[in-house]
């Protein structure tokens, strides 16, 4: 296998195996599909919020006299806050647990939106936009790394991709439109601190739905709460995360010789080998794709304008290309159920860069511009997609958080700094530039993607071994009854 030699990413216990056989036993029941939807909704939020300094922008800088270096400068601290909020949150939620830290970074964000709300100068709007950084950053990692060890080995793709369909799909596809309806309602010059104020609220309710969400069974297993981790999985099989009468299932057996402790987590680990060899070159492939996608993103409506169009169809022109983010999120998603995860980053890849220079080969259409940038946005949401339902598959339970939020904190890093290099080639070379430099990007991530491990269809915990476990069936009533 190309970058690394395939050898276990984590012991092959009895417990792991019966894990993945009962996670695959229970299937896809009505109780994930309600922890899917409460972290959705946390996640469709954080993508407006993160849209927010954009569409406030001109409001600011007519209210405060700012500067687009001021503007460009609270985007910095929003996604280098991410990236630090992605890492502290990986390393705390392999040893705390999913569930607490997702608690916490919703609650920051929280806390962090209404502060922008009251923000009496820059300065404090600063402060306040890091705290929303680091709660939207470490909120996402979780989320895509929970709803990986909630679903069985064949729907945690979907599940994880599902995250990006409500962030980076719909939620930067309706954010313009959401702060359309609030500039509408609220009307005036603080109409800004009510677009704050109003993300502040549904996030404080999906708190309080949010303690219905349980660990993850596979967190609860690596720490050797077996008992604990059986409720979980019973819970999930009974279809509701608030069963009236609960049945508890001895899905998982506690092994007499003691030979399986809780797993000792060390985000040092993630920096050997074999793991180093997978965090580098998908690391680099993200930078690579979330630094085009958010040039693009910023530069579009400059680009636009540049080409003789208004500002108001400027804007939607870009949201007509923003549209094939949606259907790209979505198709990932799907993706993730039947194709392996190299075979769609490769092709993806290669569709993305192909997109990009045929913008710019045919830049001086204003319809084939639309129709090849929404194709180019289509490949780089089902390329980001696809990233994250690949991370959480990449490390063992053990390391999982940290391994996938340095691999998103990567994106969140591109995210500060080359929408400035964008914007110094838009300058110099026009449109030229923008997509060359988006189109060079992917190529990069195309050779990068080459180096991982193929992780579709394998164990969570030891990639040399299938994910539905070839060891004679466990019956779960014997196990059951022996331990009554």
């Amino acid at each position: 296998m190309a970058g690394e030699q395939m050898i276990p990413s984590g012991a092959s216990s009895p417990v792991q195996k019966q894990m993945e056989q009962a996670l695959g036993t229970i299937g896809v029941t009505t109780a994930h599909k309600q922890i899917l939807a409460l972290i959705l909704i946390g996640c469709l939020f954080d993508a407006f919020e993160q849209n927010t300094i954009g569409l406030i922008a001109p409001m600011l800088k007519a209210q405060w006299g700012l500067t687009g270096a001021d503007i460009g400068f609270l985007n910095t601290i929003t996604f280098a806050s991410a990236a630090a909020g992605r890492l502290l949150s990986g390393i705390l939620g392999d040893r705390y647990g999913r569930r607490v830290m997702l608690t916490i970074n919703l609650l920051l964000f929280t806390l962090g939106s209404a502060l922008c709300a009251l923000a009496p100068s820059f300065g404090v709007l600063c402060i306040a936009r890091a705290i929303v950084g680091f709660g939207v950053g470490g909120e996402i990692s979780t989320a895509v790394t929970m709803l990986a060890e909630f679903c069985s080995p064949k729907f945690r793709g979907t599940a994880a991709g599902l995250v990006n369909v409500g962030a980076g799909g719909f939620g930067n596809f309706l954010a313009p439109a959401f702060g359309l309806v609030v500039f509408t309602l609220f009307a005036g010059d603080d109409a800004w601190r009510w677009l704050f104020g109003v993300l502040a609220i549904p996030a404080f309710l999906v708190v309080f739905f949010r303690r219905y969400v349980p660990e993850t069974p596979r967190f609860l297993a690596s720490q050797g709460k077996i008992d604990e981790a059986n409720k979980v999985l019973s819970i999930l099989a009974s279809g509701s995360l608030r069963p009236k009468e609960l049945r508890i299932k001895a899905y998982l057996s506690k092994p007499e010789d003691g030979s399986d402790q809780p797993a000792k987590s060390s985000w040092r680990e993630l920096f050997q080998a074999p793991y180093l060899g997978r965090t580098i070159p998908v690391a680099i492939a993200i930078l690579m794709s979330y630094g085009a996608q958010l040039s693009v993103l910023t530069l579009m409506p400059m680009i636009f304008m540049s080409m003789g169009h208004t500002l108001s169809g400027s804007l939607l022109f870009s949201m007509i290309i923003q549209s094939g983010s949606v259907l790209g999120a979505i198709t990932a998603s799907m993706f993730g159920y039947y194709f392996p995860r190299k075979r769609v980053l490769s092709i993806g890849s290669v569709c993305a860069c192909a997109a990009a220079l045929a913008i710019v080969c045919l830049g001086n259409s204003l319809y084939l511009v639309l129709f090849f940038g929404a194709l180019f946005q289509f490949f780089v949401l089902l390329l980001n997609t696809s990233i994250w339902i690949y991370a959480p598959e990449l490390y063992p339970t053990r390391i999982r958080g940290f391994g996938v939020a340095l691999i998103l904190a990567s994106g969140s890093a591109a995210g500060s700094v080359v929408p400035t290099l964008a914007g110094f080639l838009f300058d110099n070379l026009g449109m030229l530039g923008v997509f060359g430099l988006a189109a060079s990007m992917y190529a990069v991530f195309a050779f990068c993607i080459q180096l991982g491990p193929e992780t579709y269809g394998r164990s969570m915990e030891d990639l040399t071994q299938p994910a539905e476990s070839e060891t004679p069936t466990v019956d779960f009533t014997k196990i059951a009854r022996e331990q009554a």
